[in-house]
């Protein structure tokens, strides 16, 4: 029986799931497939696009200069890094680290999508235009949505800019901190 054989919904835990996308998603030589990290479950999701070259050569989502960035601001919103779970739509990095392309994101969407599920998150954070295309609505655009609350399936999900778009450009980087302290907010509220 092969890989793509097997009913993702038949699996029940993220370690099946994992070796099934270690038996499908084909890394390049030297690097990692970045499946994701965090507890399960887990009241707080995080999705971004795509593993770096840091995320690669790890194994880890979130690990090179976006990734601290990220720390940075989870830290003041209250929010512990080892309190979420944080995944990327592919969990390969594109050739030449290039914006993921449509197959990619829809051979991979079904293995996010029962991430999801496994995990069970009140909230979901969507890192940037291509994670907010694949949960929320294909043709949505990061800068009309962002940090409006949606909710897709009982979830709570906020879509707010990559960590990466923000570094060179203040106001992104007030609206990712603004957006990130509303889901300290939020996840508070829930307890």
């Amino acid at each position: 029986m092969t890989g793509r054989t097997v009913s993702l919904e038949t699996i029940t835990d993220m370690e099946t799931l994992k070796n099934l996308c270690l038996r499908i998603f084909l890394p390049a030589p030297g690097e990692n497939i970045v499946f994701g990290e965090g507890p399960e479950p887990a009241r707080l999701a995080l999705i971004g696009e795509a593993p770096g070259k840091e995320e690669a050569k790890t194994g880890r989502p979130f690990v090179g200069n976006a990734g601290r960035l990220l720390n940075k601001y989870l830290e003041e919103a209250g929010i512990a890094r080892e309190d979420v779970y944080i995944t990327n739509v592919l969990k390969v990095r594109p050739p030449g680290n290039r914006t993921p392309g449509k197959a990619e994101i829809k051979e991979s969407l079904p293995f996010l999508l029962r991430q999801i599920e496994l995990i069970h998150p009140a909230v979901i954070v969507c890192l940037g235009s291509i994670a907010v295309q694949a949960i929320l609505e294909p043709k949505a655009k990061i800068t009309q949505i962002r940090g409006e609350w949606r909710e897709k399936d009982g979830t709570k999900v906020i879509p707010t800019y990559h960590p990466a778009a923000i570094f060179h450009d203040e106001e992104k980087k007030e609206l990712f901190k603004k957006d990130l302290l509303q889901v300290g907010k939020v996840l508070r509220g829930l307890e």
